[in-house]
């Protein structure tokens, strides 16, 4: 069980197609959007929940088969990116938002969260970025052989979802200041706790899109061509520099495409930036989303 004090937060339930997908919906004013990636949940932006709840109302999913949304077999749900980014556009949907979002995007959440937003440019008033992509892998960077084995080998695969190897690995090497605390650790585990429910884990990896005839290459085509509507937006970038899969090159791509971007290196971070560098992060983060404004909560 998730220690409480770490994740003190209501549930809430999207429907759809019979699947139950969990959102934490906390606060109340001008709306933040978080959308995580793989293999963490709603649970990697704990901190920011917290510090944003009291001036902001935050809405953060958990996508189908991550945290504690339904883990469905791939006969009741397709696990590719386009299935995410119709969730997350029909999440948002059904809660009536009245008013323009601050998207905050990490890992798979950032081709997932800008997937959405290019569907629907007018609702982003700003985008916050951590160690992600939107667009294909950097001609510089070689695809990791850790992720090419999970992505294309039986081994890698029952490695994956038989002795949950990813979510491990990653809550051992996404850290590089400290190690994750015990319950910290626990917390990103927790979900993914037998073969049934790391479906979503390995079907993350095998979606990951190198040539044009795997399943989701033109979807991410298409976000990476109409990124640039995004360039008068006001945009945040802090990257852990140690991220050996978003590396450095991942950064310098969205430097190109968002020259104008306020942008934060944290030299000896890693993936998990919100666990390496919360401390620091949190301050960029207030500064740039503001204030806020009391709202009444809309849906």
């Amino acid at each position: 069980m998730v220690n409480p004090s770490l994740y003190p937060f209501a549930s809430n339930w999207w429907e759809k197609d019979g699947l139950k997908l969990h959102y934490v919906d906390e606060g109340q004013g001008s709306p933040v959007v978080m959308v995580h990636g793989n293999p963490t949940w709603s649970f990697y932006y704990r901190n920011a929940i917290k510090m944003l709840r009291s001036t902001h109302r935050c809405i953060v999913p958990d996508h189908i088969g991550c945290g504690l949304s339904d883990k469905p077999d791939d006969s009741r749900y397709g696990y590719r990116l386009k299935d995410r980014i119709d969730n997350l556009e029909g999440l948002l949907e059904s809660l009536n938002l009245k008013e323009p979002i601050t998207l905050m995007v990490h890992d798979w959440g950032g081709m997932i969260g800008m997937g959405y937003a290019i569907r629907h440019p007018e609702k982003i008033k700003k985008l916050a970025i951590f160690n992600t992509a939107a667009f294909h892998l950097p001609s510089s960077k070689a695809f990791p052989l850790a992720l090419r084995l999970g992505r294309d080998t039986w081994l890698g695969a029952l490695m994956i979802r038989a002795g949950n190897a990813f979510c491990r690995v990653a809550a051992r090497v996404c850290v590089k200041r400290k190690p994750l605390e015990k319950d910290v650790k626990a917390g990103y585990l927790e979900p993914y706790n037998s073969w049934k429910n790391r479906i979503a884990t390995l079907r993350f990896v095998q979606d990951i899109p190198l040539k044009p005839e795997d399943p989701s290459y033109a979807d991410v085509e298409k976000i990476a061509q109409n990124l640039k509507q995004f360039q008068s937006i006001p945009m945040l970038i802090c990257w852990g520099i140690k991220d050996f899969v978003f590396s450095e090159h991942f950064l310098l791509e969205w430097q190109k495409r968002f020259p104008t971007a306020e942008v934060h290196r944290f030299e000896d971070a890693g993936h998990y930036i919100l666990e390496d560098a919360w401390d620091e992060v949190k301050v960029l983060l207030q500064k740039f989303i503001g204030e806020g404004r009391p709202a009444e909560r809309l849906a």
